[in-house]
């Protein structure tokens, strides 16, 4: 788990918000979510999301974050890592 320090060191505004995002709507196991939904929530464009996404699921030491699949809208695959 990051500490907050480490969070404006490391992530800009719009994914410290995705990751707060991410922490409040998964408490255990998996969760499917799709980008517009996200965006909608967060008042963020949908490729705001899908674009920070992808940064976080390569840099993001909380979460296994994959583009699972896409139908209207990207489908993220987001399951917490238990440290």
């Amino acid at each position: 788990m990051l500490l907050q320090s480490q969070f404006n060191d490391t992530y800009n505004e719009r994914q410290v918000c995705l990751i707060e995002y991410l922490k409040n709507r998964i408490r255990s196991g998996r969760c499917f979510l799709k980008s517009k939904y996200i965006a909608r929530e967060l008042g963020l464009s949908s490729k705001e999301v899908g674009t920070n996404m992808a940064i976080l699921a390569e840099t993001c030491p909380d979460f296994s974050i994959e583009k699972y699949s896409y139908s209207n809208s990207t489908t993220w695959l987001v399951t917490p890592v238990h440290q």
